[in-house]
């Protein structure tokens, strides 16, 4: 998992404390405000990268939604993710011959799913 930037580091610290402080997140104009940024658009585009990076959550069209990935979050999902990986290359190991062909194939192709999404994730298996 790749560590956030310094701005992004700022920007996740702020929302984190701003939002233990006040139950809801803060708007993009506190943001603004307070990192000092130029403008509304530069608070978006870099809470975007924090949200594509895995950093910060949000909900599409609902106001101060903003919440802080932590990074216990991320290592739990590394590690249901390897857990699972495993869990599926034991089952073929244990089927041997009993499994057909086409299960076996399904569970690897279950399996590149899986780590498909953690690289998007950016998760190192």
């Amino acid at each position: 998992m790749q560590k956030p930037t310094k701005k992004q580091a700022a920007l996740l610290k702020f929302i984190d404390n701003y939002t233990a402080e006040n139950d809801h997140s803060p708007s993009y104009r506190e943001i603004q405000s307070a990192l000092g940024l130029g403008s509304v658009a530069t608070v978006a585009q870099h809470i975007d990268n924090c949200v594509q990076a895995g950093f910060l959550k949000k909900s599409p069209n609902t106001a101060r939604s903003l919440e802080v990935i932590s990074f216990e979050e991320h290592k739990e999902t590394m590690q249901l993710l390897r857990h699972k990986i495993a869990e599926l290359n034991q089952s073929i190991a244990d089927g041997g011959e009993e499994l057909s062909e086409a299960k076996v194939q399904a569970i690897k192709d279950d399996i590149l799913v899986l780590k498909s999404a953690a690289k998007i994730l950016d998760i190192d298996l």
